[in-house]
C-alpha cells in the first residue's frame, strides 16, 4: 500500500510536470495500474462527476482496500464443517461433566492436519473465535461486610534451588476489594479450611456470604444439572463461623469477577520478580508484605480510597469470632525402633521412651501434633516431601546420654537449630555427655536458645577460655533468681493484701 506522499506525488507529476503514467510508475517504483487508478479517481471517473468532495478526498484520504468480503483462502466449507463437529462434541462433553477433556484449539488444529487438510493454526483460531459468544460482565453493588470471594491458583517457586509447585489461596472482599492470600503445599480440604481460619483470624471477622467456583473441596457432588451438594468440610466451617455460601455456574468466572482478577494480580505482583526463597514461611512473609502494599494503594474507581480504608468500614458489619476453628485429621501410628511415627510417607520423632507405643496423631495443613494418653507430646512442621525424616533432638536425649558417641553423626543433631550446633562445635566438641546434659537441663527448665546464648556471652566476658556445662547452668540459675524472687514477693503481697481486706471486712 502506497502512502499519502506517493499519492500526492503522482498527481503533481502528472498534472504539473506533464509526465506520462509509465514515467511516474518507473520513477516511484510502483505499478502503472496503481498510477492509473489514482489519476482516474482524481478525475472523477467514478460517477463521471468531478466534485469538490471527491477532490478533497483524493488528496487527503489514505489508501484503502476493501477486505470486507475477503475470506481465508484455505478455509474451505469442508474444513468449517469439521471444526463445527469438534465444537459440537466439546459442548456435549461440557454438558456431561467432562469439561476438562474438551479439545482445545491446538487439538482441533492437529486433528485437521491428521485428516490431511492444509491450514494454518492462526486461521483455525480465528474461525473458532468467530463462533464463540463472549459474555459480558455485569457490575455488582456490594454491601459492606456482605460478600467475600475465594479462589485458588498455582504458583511455581524455588526453595533452596529446588522448584516447588504451590497453591495460593486468595480472598477478596466485594465492597472494599481488600485482598488476602496464603501459600499452601496442597489444594485439599485441610488447606482450604486452614486458609479460611487464618483469614478470619487475620481480619477479625467473618463476612455474611462466601462465593466459590466449582472446586472439589467445596462441592461433594452434583445433583441434576444445577443443584450442588456441599462437602462436609465446607458445612463445618459454615456452621462454626456462621456464614452462608453460594457457587458459581460451571465455567462462569465472570460471576466471580473480583477474585478472578485478584488471583492473577496477586500472583503477578508478588512472584513475577522474586521466585527464590528458603522455604514456604519466607515466601508467605513476602506475600504478606506485598498484600499490605496493595491494600494501601488508592483505588481510582472508589474515590481514590484504599482497600484498607474501605475495609475499616466493613469491619463493623462482620460477624465477630474469638476462638479459631481447628480442622485436622485424626490417626494413630506405633512408634518404631527409631522412635518415629509414619504419616503420609514421612517420619516424625516422638520421645524415645515411647518406642513400641501407639501414638495419637492430629494432622493439620501445616503441622503434626502427637499425643500419648491424651497428653500432647509435641508439634512438628508438616512435611510434604517423600520419605523425609523430621526429628527433634530433645526426643533422643535419654538415648544419647547412654550413647554420647552417636551425637555428632545423628540426623537429629543435623536437623537441630544452627545456633545449637555452633555452641557444640565451639565449646563441647570433645564433651558430648556434658553437652547432652546441658540440653536436658534446658529442656526440663524450658530454657530457650536465647537465654543459653546470653549465659555464654556473660561467661565469655568473665572467663573466655574456660566455658563448660556447670558454669553455663550456674549463670542461668543466677539470672533466674530476681525473677523467682519477684514472683515470691508478688505472692506474699497478694496474700497479705487479701488478708488485710478480710480483716477490714470483719471489723466493719
Amino acid at each position: 500500500m502506497i502512502d499519502m506522499v506517493d499519492k500526492n506525488q503522482i498527481l503533481i507529476n502528472y498534472y504539473r510536470d506533464g509526465e506520462s503514467k509509465s514515467s511516474i510508475a518507473s520513477k516511484l517504483k510502483i505499478s502503472r495500474k496503481t498510477v492509473r487508478r489514482y489519476i482516474e479517481e482524481h478525475e472523477g471517473i467514478y460517477g463521471k462527476v468531478l466534485t469538490k468532495d471527491l477532490l478533497e478526498k483524493g488528496l487527503t484520504s489514505k489508501s484503502e482496500y476493501d477486505i470486507s468480503g475477503r475470506k481465508p483462502s484455505k478455509l474451505s466449507i469442508e474444513i468449517e464443517d469439521k471444526i463445527k463437529e469438534c465444537l459440537s462434541l466439546n459442548r456435549k462433553k461440557n454438558n456431561s461433566g467432562l469439561h476438562k477433556q474438551q479439545m482445545k484449539k491446538i487439538d482441533i488444529y492437529e486433528f485437521l492436519i491428521s485428516e490431511g487438510f492444509k491450514i494454518g493454526y492462526t486461521t483455525v483460531c480465528n474461525y473458532i473465535r468467530s463462533q464463540e459468544h463472549t459474555e459480558s460482565y455485569i457490575k455488582q453493588i456490594y454491601a459492606p461486610g456482605h460478600t467475600c470471594e475465594f479462589d485458588w491458583c498455582d504458583v511455581k517457586l524455588y526453595f533452596n534451588g529446588k522448584l516447588q509447585i504451590l497453591n495460593l489461596a486468595v480472598f477478596t472482599n466485594g465492597y472494599s476489594n481488600y485482598r488476602w492470600g496464603k501459600l499452601f503445599y496442597k489444594q485439599d480440604t485441610l488447606a482450604f479450611s486452614q486458609s479460611h481460619i487464618d483469614y478470619f483470624q487475620y481480619t477479625g471477622g467473618v463476612p455474611k456470604e462466601m462465593v466459590y467456583d466449582n472446586m472439589r473441596v467445596v462441592i461433594k457432588k452434583f445433583v441434576g444439572h444445577k443443584e450442588k451438594q456441599a462437602t462436609v468440610g465446607l458445612l463445618e466451617l459454615s456452621n462454626y463461623y456462621k456464614f452462608g455460601f453460594r457457587f458459581c455456574n460451571i465455567r462462569r468466572g465472570n460471576e466471580k469477577g473480583h477474585v478472578e482478577r485478584s488471583v492473577e494480580y496477586i500472583r503477578r505482583k508478588s512472584f513475577s520478580n522474586n521466585v527464590d526463597f528458603t522455604d514456604i514461611a519466607q515466601a508467605n512473609a513476602h506475600l504478606k508484605e506485598i498484600l499490605e502494599k496493595l491494600n494501601n494503594q488508592p483505588q481510582q474507581l472508589v474515590e481514590n480510597k484504599t482497600a484498607n480504608e474501605l475495609f475499616a468500614q466493613e469491619k463493623e458489619h462482620l460477624y465477630q469470632t474469638n476462638i479459631p476453628y481447628k480442622c485436622f485429621e485424626t490417626t494413630y501410628s506405633k512408634a518404631d525402633k527409631y522412635s518415629t511415627i509414619f504419616v503420609y510417607g514421612n517420619r516424625y520423632s516422638v520421645p524415645d521412651f515411647l518406642v513400641g507405643k501407639l501414638i495419637g496423631i492430629r494432622i493439620f495443613a501445616e503441622k503434626i501434633d502427637t499425643y500419648y494418653n491424651n497428653q500432647i507430646l509435641g508439634t512438628h512442621t508438616r512435611s510434604y516431601g517423600a520419605h523425609t525424616w523430621t526429628l527433634d533432638i530433645d526426643h533422643y536425649l535419654t538415648t544419647l546420654f547412654r550413647k554420647p558417641g552417636a551425637l555428632k553423626s545423628s540426623v537429629a543433631f543435623d536437623q537441630s537449630d544452627e545456633k545449637i550446633k555452633t555452641i557444640y562445635r565451639e565449646y563441647f566438641l570433645e564433651e558430648n555427655r556434658d553437652f547432652i546434659e546441658l540440653l536436658q537441663y534446658c529442656k526440663n527448665k524450658n530454657t530457650g536458645i536465647e537465654i543459653l546464648e546470653k549465659a555464654i556471652q556473660k561467661l565469655k566476658q568473665i572467663c573466655p577460655t574456660n566455658i563448660n556445662k556447670d558454669k553455663i547452668i550456674a549463670v542461668i540459675e543466677k539470672s533466674d533468681e530476681p525473677e523467682r524472687r519477684q514472683n515470691i514477693d508478688n505472692e506474699i503481697h497478694q496474700y497479705s493484701q487479701a488478708l488485710l481486706e478480710e480483716l477490714t471486712a470483719i471489723y466493719n
